[in-house]
């Protein structure tokens, strides 16, 4: 009775995951979040097409090209958005484009400001001369329709309060015609305004960068010819770093780097120019995580509900045979 009464006492593996705490899955999903900023895998990185048709048709333009870059996101769709942003800057900084940025959300109004000059000082450029930050005007749609007529009499002034007018990088800026390329960084509504203010009327080539639950809507405008490409969210963000990583690479622009800065310096650096592929490990991880969690409890679930049901049906058959 002992012998039996212990082997009855004994769970097999689906009981006991079907027992198990669930602080302890919410620990190995932290864990999964956690571990791979401190120790990026470096999964790698496969690039769609709406990426690498930005990518494409930002190296088509010829060094002192106008792109106009718009933040319209806020601090909730930071981590999703910034390494976006970051990436899209490091491109038109490796080709020396000129880059105008404005902020049609007012909470991306400071994020705006502080992406444009951290990456222009990791760059060597200087505001007014290789970039310009106008920042928010109220009233979306009117000040995209407005830039279509004249830039200079929507911006008076730049965000740090000099008179346009004073600023030599805009004297032949004032109108799309002048715009090689529109980028909308948003989180919000804001990237279709730009397809329906600024390409629709007047023709502007337009790129979007959106969140991931966002992306979904927008590629109808690529078939459509109305957007360029389309980064959606970290993935999207991750595919775009890679490629201006090679391409820093193939220029030579990397290696310099490596050999001019210190290397507690360096890393910093690289890690900041990695944010969105690391972002993407812990994604990757947890999902796989979450993938397994989910497959070995539906696992041991039917196991044991097979399991029970030949018990229950061999208890059935033994209760008969004793009557």
């Amino acid at each position: 009775m002992n012998g039996r009464g212990e082997m009855k006492q004994k769970r097999t593996w689906q009981e006991h995951l079907q027992a198990l705490d669930r602080r302890i899955i919410y620990l190995l999903i932290a864990l999964a979040v956690v571990i791979p900023f401190f120790f990026p895998l470096g999964l790698p990185t496969n690039v769609t097409e709406p990426v690498r048709q930005v990518f494409d048709y930002v190296e088509t333009l010829p060094p002192g090209s106008v792109v106009l870059i718009s933040f319209d996101f806020g601090p909730s769709t930071m981590p999703e958005m910034y390494p976006m942003v970051r990436a899209v800057l490091r491109h038109c900084f490796v080709r020396d484009l000129v880059v105008i940025g404005v902020a049609n959300h007012p909470d991306g109004t400071a994020l705006g400001r502080i992406a444009m000059s951290e990456v222009a000082a990791d760059y060597g450029k200087v505001n007014q001369e290789d970039y310009v930050y106008l920042g928010y005007m109220a009233g979306a749609s009117a000040v995209m329709l407005a830039i279509g007529r004249d830039l200079h009499g929507v911006y008076p002034r730049d965000y740090g309060g000099v008179p346009i007018g004073e600023i030599e990088l805009l004297e032949e800026v004032h109108t799309y015609n002048d715009i090689d390329l529109v980028v909308s960084i948003a989180a919000t509504a804001l990237a279709e305004f730009w397809v329906l203010y600024a390409n629709t009327p007047y023709r502007q080539q337009v790129a979007l960068g959106v969140t991931a639950v966002q992306a979904l809507n927008f590629y109808p405008y690529l078939d459509t010819g109305q957007a360029i490409g389309l980064l959606g969210g970290m993935k999207g963000a991750s595919e775009y770093e890679k490629l201006v990583n090679d391409l820093e690479e193939e220029l030579g622009i990397a290696e310099a780097r490596r050999r001019a800065l210190p290397e507690a310096q360096l890393r910093a650096l690289e890690r900041r120019f990695r944010e969105a592929s690391i972002g993407m490990d812990s994604q990757s991880i947890v999902h796989a995580a979450i993938i397994a969690f989910i497959v070995l409890g539906n696992a041991a679930f039917f196991t044991l509900r097979r399991r029970r049901r030949a018990e229950e049906l061999a208890e059935s058959a033994r209760g008969k045979g004793t009557d």
